[in-house]
């Protein structure tokens, strides 16, 4: 069906995954004609990347298919990601959705679109997510100074409060030739940063390729695919979008310690700081381990950053679990916290345990854990002022003011020259705005 012409455009909720998956998708439509547009333009097609971590899913789907209709009621709308895979008859319900997409098919899009008008009933393809195997290699470009790339998707692990293994499958990954691959187009395309995205990032391989000679599986891990990347010319930087504390090794720290690509930024979700809660969500570490990555990191790379993922309100945590978790973070040389409050999910074992701490409790936990990260975040951006950093500045212009992270992912507010974006700066970093944003000097033209 010929697509010369029509236009497309996109609302990516969620991961980074979930940008990169979009981009492809993109790619897809657009070699078959298909002109990408801004949401608000009103376009012929409407793709809707859903997310099953975001609360409220089906409230913001519904409010996202009616804003794409009051602009242009005619749009087909198509609606996947991973809502779309754990829910597809509730998103069959919402007034205006054409297609529900789930795992395996949503590459597929061009075969599910029509143009002769409204679907009377929401079309809904999608497979048991067991049947779920093949890979699709997938990067975002085009839109910032950097680029997300999927190398990893799934995960065989089974923590007790997370719907992501029912909603994209086991694990399973790309070979590290077509990440590579995918590297160098993404070099070519003038981005000077890759993020390696992936569900469970640090199972990468585990022999998914097959030797085309000997017949038998490639057994390698992610340490063989950040030491072919880091030989790809033309990226300037590479970061580890987030890494399970269990899969963090010391070879992995030691290489990024070495590296001049790979940055000094690692996000390791934690979870929990008490050891009897994370038994009960079934992670595969206890608080430990987490602190010997922590601890390992900052020995060889003192200025490095460290993000953690924390959830709040998991049920059986007291006030005393929640207050190990708080003292533990406290104690930790980390850089800044994502705070998620826990919410029932269907379909996982945690719904089931007992212990239920009141919504207006995991809220006031929240609060707590938010306060404390804002003051880490400040702490470490005033540990470095004064020291010399370069910046990637980006492409947006804010009020005069332009963008950007340093090594270390120091957020830098620059007044806006077109002549910086999408370069290496040399800085000084100087002091924090009124946003807690670090402002700077320039030291030379680039690096």
């Amino acid at each position: 069906m010929p697509f010369t012409g029509k236009t497309v455009s996109f609302h990516t909720l969620g991961c980074k995954l979930n940008f990169s998956e979009s981009s492809t998708i993109a790619r897809l439509m657009q070699e078959k004609g298909f002109k990408k547009v801004p949401f608000d333009a009103g376009a012929d097609v409407c793709v809707i990347n859903t997310c099953s971590v975001t609360e409220n899913a089906d409230r913001e789907c519904k409010q996202i298919v009616k804003s794409a209709l009051s602009i242009n009621p005619d749009t087909f709308i198509a609606v996947v990601g991973c809502y779309a895979q754990l829910k597809p008859d509730e998103i069959s319900n919402i007034e205006g959705v054409d297609v529900v997409l789930g795992a395996s098919e949503k590459f597929k899009l061009l075969n599910y679109i029509q143009f002769s008008g409204k679907n009377v009933h929401t079309e809904i393809h999608n497979c048991d997510i067991s049947d779920v195997h093949t890979f699709v290699g997938s990067f975002s470009i085009g839109d910032r100074t950097r680029s997300f790339l999927k190398v990893q998707d799934g995960c065989d692990y089974s923590c007790t409060f997370c719907t992501i293994p029912l909603a994209r499958g086991k694990s399973r990954s790309d070979t590290i030739e077509n990440a590579v691959a995918n590297a160098k187009r993404i070099a070519e395309s003038g981005v000077k940063e890759i993020v390696l995205t992936g569900v469970n990032l640090g199972d990468f391989g585990y022999g998914v390729d097959i030797d085309p000679i000997t017949r038998k599986r490639k057994e390698y891990t992610f340490i063989d695919l950040i030491r072919e990347l880091d030989k790809v010319e033309g990226v300037e930087r590479i970061r580890i979008s987030s890494i399970e504390p269990n899969l963090l090794t010391n070879e992995v720290i030691e290489f990024v310690a070495s590296s001049k690509k790979f940055m000094p930024h690692f996000h390791i979700p934690l979870q929990s700081g008490s050891n009897e809660v994370l038994a009960k969500m079934k992670r595969r570490y206890k608080r430990e381990l987490y602190q010997d990555r922590v601890s390992k990191i900052k020995q060889l790379m003192p200025d490095c950053c460290i993000g953690v993922d924390v959830i709040v309100g998991f049920p059986g945590e007291t006030a005393e679990h929640f207050l190990d978790t708080y003292n533990f973070l406290n104690s930790l040389e980390v850089s800044y916290l994502h705070v998620f409050t826990y919410s029932e999910r269907d379909n996982t074992e945690a719904i089931l345990l007992n212990g239920k701490v009141e919504l207006s409790e995991r809220k006031r936990r929240n609060k707590m854990l938010r306060i404390l990260s804002a003051k880490k975040l400040r702490s470490f951006y005033e540990t470095h002022l004064k020291k010399n950093y370069s910046v990637l500045f980006e492409h947006e212009n804010k009020n005069g003011f332009m963008h950007g992270f340093t090594e270390n992912y120091i957020k830098i507010s620059h007044p806006f020259d077109d002549g910086l974006v999408n370069k290496s700066i040399a800085i000084t970093l100087e002091g924090l705005n009124e946003e807690g944003i670090v402002t700077c000097n320039l030291v030379t033209e680039t690096v």
